[in-house]
């Protein structure tokens, strides 16, 4: 690769840790960051897998990509829910926690071979719990809770610990959460 390849390449890459930053907490796709570089999407792929790799904190999430804010500079308190219910209980659950204006962050499930496997999410309104169940049904895609007979923990950043309390039990009276 020439000296002025490398160096498109750089900038590029560049751009799209500038895009992502932009965009704060709004999930950016690799089809609208190549729009915007003038690049393929699977090129967007590429560079983004080679940003991780060097260290910058990338997510993918089910709606796109977005960059990881550290702790230190998140608001509010991180709560840890360990539910059980079945695919029929999905939407209903993920709506309970964002209708307090809380995040879920990711799903993990306890798989007795490969250990904790978790998936990003990063669903804040009942739009990004839309596009999120949308997703799995037109993809015959199942949850990993399936894996677990229903048991799985979602991380969720809640605004206030008063906030989390009210999550916790509006999860516990509709039965979704294993105490």
């Amino acid at each position: 690769m020439k000296d002025s390849e490398r160096s498109g390449v750089s900038r590029r890459r560049e751009k799209v840790l500038a895009l992502l930053s932009a965009a704060g907490d709004e999930p950016l796709s690799a089809s609208a960051l190549a729009a915007q570089c003038a690049v393929s999407r699977q090129i967007i792929v590429g560079d983004i897998a080679i940003l991780r790799s060097v260290g910058h904190a990338i997510d993918a999430t089910p709606r796109g990509y977005l960059l990881r804010i550290p702790e230190k500079e998140q608001n509010g308190c991180i709560r840890t829910f360990v539910c059980c219910h079945d695919a029929d209980g999905m939407t209903e659950e993920l709506n309970t926690i964002v209708d307090f204006g809380c995040t879920v962050c990711d799903v993990a499930v306890e798989h007795p071979v490969y250990g904790t496997l978790t998936g990003e999410l990063r669903l804040s309104s009942r739009y990004d719990v839309a596009v999120f169940t949308r997703k799995i049904k037109e993809s015959d895609a199942l949850p990993l809770s399936i894996l677990t007979e229903g048991v799985h923990a979602h991380t969720v950043r809640c605004p206030n610990e008063e906030i989390a309390e009210q999550v916790r039990a509006a999860l516990a009276q509709k039965g979704y959460l294993k105490v």
